[in-house]
C-alpha cells in the first residue's frame, strides 16, 4: 500500500471510528468503562509495575480518570504527557494529584510543569496507550499527530492498548516502519496478548 492511499485509509477509519464512539450513549460507555478499568488493574503488568504512564482520557475516550486515582491510592508513581510546544514530541511528568493538571494541546488535560518533576527513568514502568482502534497484532490508529508513535518507538517498557472489543480490527491496519505493537489490547470483553 502507498503511504498516500494508507493516510487517505487511516483518515477514513478516523472518522468512522469517532462517529462510532461518540453514539454510545453514556449509561453504556460508563459500563465498558467500568469493565475495561477492572481487566487493566488485574494485570500482572499493572501489579508489578511501579510507574504508570497513562494518557488522561477526554469525551468519548475510554476513560483512564479513575484508573489514575485508583493508581495514586495503590500507591503507584504516576505519570502523564505533556506535548512539547512546536514538535510533535511528548514528555512524561509526575502527578500525585489531578489537581496538578491544566489544559493543554488540543484541550486535552496536561501536568502543570511547574508542580510536576518530569519522569527520566522508565525503568518497572508500564504504559496506557490510547487509540482510536488497534488492529489484532497489537497496532493502533490514533489521532494522527504523531505524538505516542515517536515515544514508543524508542520505550523499551510494557504497553497495553485500551478500545472497546467494537474497535478492533482483525483486518490490518496500515503501518509505517516507525510504527511499533502494544504487547496487549485490553477491552471490556477479553485481553489480548499480541505477536509482539
Amino acid at each position: 500500500m502507498s503511504v498516500n492511499n494508507g493516510r487517505a485509509v487511516k483518515k477514513s477509519l478516523r472518522e468512522k471510528y469517532i462517529n462510532i464512539r461518540n453514539s454510545i450513549l453514556p449509561e453504556e460507555k460508563q459500563r465498558l468503562d467500568e469493565a475495561v478499568f477492572e481487566r487493566v488493574v488485574r494485570l500482572t503488568q499493572y501489579k508489578e509495575c511501579k510507574l504508570l504512564l497513562t494518557y488522561v482520557s477526554k469525551g468519548t475516550e475510554v476513560d483512564t480518570r479513575r484508573l489514575i486515582d485508583y493508581a495514586l491510592g495503590d500507591n503507584k508513581t504516576v505519570a502523564v504527557p505533556r506535548c512539547v510546544e512546536n514538535t510533535r514530541d511528548m514528555e512524561f511528568y509526575i502527578i500525585t494529584s489531578a489537581d496538578q493538571l491544566e489544559p493543554g494541546c488540543f484541550s486535552v488535560l496536561e501536568p502543570k510543569t511547574e508542580e510536576c518533576k518530569k519522569a527520566e527513568d522508565f525503568s518497572d514502568s508500564f504504559c496506557i496507550v490510547p487509540g482510536l482502534s488497534f488492529d489484532v497484532s497489537g497496532y493502533r490508529l490514533g489521532y494522527g499527530m504523531g505524538y505516542y508513535d515517536r515515544f514508543l518507538s524508542s520505550y523499551k517498557g510494557r504497553t497495553a492498548g485500551l478500545c472497546y472489543s467494537e474497535f478492533v480490527r482483525f483486518k490490518e491496519l496500515p503501518k509505517n516502519r516507525y510504527d511499533k505493537s502494544v504487547e496487549l489490547i485490553v477491552t471490556e470483553a477479553y485481553i489480548r496478548r499480541t505477536a509482539r
